[in-house]
């Protein structure tokens, strides 16, 4: 009996450290994630945002967020941010009414995936298909390139954040192809991650071809920098790759001026 006690015992005591461990690992779902629908379309989760107080008389942008490494799964919960709440935030979408769509990826960002928001961009009521914009983070600002050399012409501006690729990462911007379309690009000097040496020298490269990119490091920081450039920073110093560059500081208010040409 003693030992048929013992070993009950043991089973329960590991039963509870398997819960409380997967209790521990599960991503919790608060309740600003709870405003953005939860959706999944041809497999790839996502969650939408929409504008608040929503008018069918006005047409409205539409920003894609796409997660870094640490948002990757299936769960349509773990790519929620700080980024991302931010820009849930009641007076943030009143300033600016838009469209957040922020997919959730198991890999790294392919064109199969941009082909699939672009279907979804489709469905969605009252689009300003000249104000689509990109905002991506370490695998994300990656990917955001990925989108950009894919299909340039269906966003109107974008930004990256800590995301020019890995030490290994084959070179695949092509400046003289995306030159005339506004990035802006954040960076920590420090970052061991994403290497920020990458970013400088395609900032260097968009100078070379007389492009629309700027390029903010932050001093003496590193990679994890996701939503730094929400806010102005003393550390922040800011290039430009030509005069044509807009100058504003803000990066939303930077953002939300561009206007895709109409084709």
């Amino acid at each position: 009996m003693k030992f048929i006690a013992k070993t009950l015992f043991l089973s329960i005591a590991v039963f509870m450290s398997v819960n409380l461990c997967a209790e521990k690992n599960k991503k919790v779902e608060w309740p600003w994630i709870k405003k953005h629908e939860a959706k999944t379309y041809k497999n790839m989760p996502y969650r939408l945002l929409r504008p608040l107080n929503f008018k069918n008389s006005q047409q409205y942008p539409v920003i894609i967020y796409l997660h870094g490494g640490g948002g990757r799964g299936n769960d349509n919960v773990t790519q929620m941010n700080k980024t991302i709440l931010y820009l849930s935030k009641d007076e943030i979408r009143k300033q600016y009414p838009t469209y957040l769509l922020s997919p959730q990826s198991k890999s790294l960002w392919n064109k199969d995936q941009l082909q699939k928001l672009k279907e979804i961009i489709k469905t969605l009521k009252n689009v300003d298909r000249s104000r689509i914009y990109l905002i991506g983070y370490s695998m994300g600002g990656h990917g955001t390139f990925r989108f950009l050399m894919e299909d340039h012409n269906f966003f109107a501006a974008a930004i990256t954040i800590a995301g020019a690729g890995l030490k290994n990462t084959e070179p695949f911007i092509d400046t003289e192809l995306l030159s005339d379309f506004p990035i802006w690009s954040f960076h920590g000097e420090k970052d061991n991650v994403s290497p920020y040496v990458k970013s400088k020298d395609l900032f260097e490269d968009f100078k070379k071809s007389g492009g629309l990119m700027k390029f903010t490091t932050y001093k003496g920081q590193g990679h994890n920098v996701p939503n730094a450039f929400l806010k102005i920073k003393e550390n922040q110093v800011t290039n430009f790759s030509s005069d044509k560059c807009d100058g504003e500081e803000d990066s939303l208010k930077w953002l939300f001026k561009h206007k895709k040409a109409s084709n």
